[in-house]
């Protein structure tokens, strides 16, 4: 189903997205073999039908080189133009341990390599161990990597209220949160939507269709 041009919102002032993004969630294993090919070519489909955004992740198998393909693929299909109409959103999910200014750039590296731009769009940042702080450290060399230019936008995933919170006090400016949300699931409406508000974070959410159970999915 084609989305309508209106179908967007915007993630920061200078960067709007599709409402409903291409998750790449399925090529990161466990769900059959992948067909690199077949893979890259679907996403012309989706792109025609208005699904400009792509969300991936480092350890998303081979979301992010795939993504590279693409895109080398639409330049040189369809020019630069069609290919500034593409949103690519992916994060970076490191096991806690020192965050050096060296692991994080490497780290961005990667996926800048692998999907073939001089800058990601949006990097979205998971930490697994709220014990272990240096997630803030993470942070902070992201932010230094951004304002150098190597990333555009800043966001989270999966970051709970209160860690949220001390992310947003340390002074690192965050876009959004990926979040499950669902009309079963609302969590998120108890403490997080008014922290988010308060400081113009955009929720993204998942599992919003329950899995296909609100829907033929």
């Amino acid at each position: 189903m084609a989305l309508p041009d209106t179908n967007r919102r915007d993630l920061a002032k200078d960067y709007s997205i599709c409402s409903l993004p291409v998750g790449l969630w399925q090529l990161s294993g466990g769900h059959g073999r992948i067909d690199h090919e077949l893979a890259t070519e679907t996403l012309f489909e989706y792109f025609d039908e208005g699904y400009t955004t792509l969300d991936m992740a480092d350890h998303y198998g081979p979301a992010e080189d795939i993504y590279g393909e693409f895109g080398r693929r639409l330049r040189e299909r369809r020019g630069d133009e069609a290919n500034s109409q593409l949103q690519a959103m992916t994060k970076w999910c490191p096991s806690p341990g020192p965050m050096t200014r060296n692991v994080v750039e490497e780290a961005v590296a990667v996926s800048r390599k692998r999907m073939d731009v001089e800058r990601l769009d949006v990097l979205q940042f998971h930490w697994w161990d709220y014990d272990d702080p240096r997630y803030l450290d993470a942070l902070g060399h992201m932010a230094d990597l951004q304002a150098e230019g190597h990333i555009q936008h800043l966001a989270l995933t999966n970051f709970d209220s209160v860690h949220l919170a001390r992310v947003v006090e340390s002074g690192i400016r965050i876009v959004s949160n990926q979040v499950q949300y669902s009309l079963v699931d609302r969590r998120p409406e108890q403490e997080q939507l008014a922290l988010c508000r308060e400081h113009d974070i955009r929720f993204l959410t998942y599992g919003t269709l329950l899995g296909g159970l609100r829907s033929e999915a």
